[in-house]
């Protein structure tokens, strides 16, 4: 009879049952791996945002105050089919947009500020520091290519985000984890966006403002980072896609 006897305080087990142990631990470690790679793969992508804190850089455009504010930086050289200026969000830093009452005198006007930018996809974004805005004194450009264009009504399902946080501040920046952060960007002045989510498309990016044109900051809060439909009339102004509906019109879908 050779049947092994496991005696605890040996320094080392008997040769089939060290044996039976690592096969064990080996299978162990196989399925672990397994499963961590199978629970990677079922993950959705957060998508690729860029924050670059720490760089404040300086820009120059024209600035535009509404519906909220934003920056056209003219481009060089463009070729047919393009738009003339690359628009750029302005924000303020932390969770705060800019002062539209303060920036009023500006509206229209070549300025420069310093700032940090801020992107995701073909969004962009700029932290800037208020008391950096200032009029360049020098002609601006024509306005060719920002004019309103109207596409019409449209029914649109999405999930409203701030804008700040969902373009590379944090990640990710929507979905319910993100809520209470983004009810707070929002109260405080940073645009809120529809994300529309497209299958075999890159997601669209609509400015939400009122029939009026007006901010809706503090109206669209109850529904942030859930899933809406809202109907309204869709324009663009040169880069940016505008979406004018009542929030009372909003609905939220279950």
């Amino acid at each position: 009879m050779n049947d092994e006897f496991y005696i605890g305080w040996e320094s080392k087990a008997a040769p089939a049952t060290g044996k039976f142990v690592r096969v064990v631990v080996v299978l162990l470690l196989v399925v672990a791996g397994g499963l961590a790679l199978a629970f990677a793969a079922v993950q959705h992508s957060i998508g690729v945002s860029v924050f670059e804190w720490g760089t404040v850089k300086k820009f120059s455009g024209i600035l535009k105050v509404q519906p909220y504010p934003h920056l056209l930086v003219p481009r060089p050289g463009v070729a047919g089919g393009q738009n003339n200026f690359s628009t750029y969000y302005l924000v303020a830093p932390f969770k705060f947009g800019l002062d539209c009452a303060q920036l009023s005198a500006l509206d229209g006007k070549m300025v420069s500020l310093q700032g940090t930018l801020i992107y995701r996809g073909n969004q962009t974004m700029v932290e800037a520091l208020p008391d950096s805005i200032k009029v360049v004194e020098t002609k601006s450009p024509m306005l060719t290519g920002t004019e309103t264009i109207q596409l019409g009504r449209q029914t649109l399902t999405g999930e409203i985000v701030d804008s700040k946080c969902f373009l590379g501040v944090m990640n990710p920046g929507q979905l319910l984890s993100h809520r209470a952060c983004a009810i707070r960007c929002i109260s405080g002045g940073i645009p809120p966006v529809l994300l529309v989510r497209q299958k075999d498309a890159p997601p669209i990016y609509l400015l939400l403002v009122s029939a009026e044109g007006k901010p809706v900051n503090q109206q669209v809060l109850d529904l942030v980072a859930e899933p809406v439909q809202i109907t309204g009339e869709v324009e663009r102004q040169g880069e940016l896609l505008i979406l004018r509906a009542n929030p009372s019109s909003y609905r939220r879908i279950n």
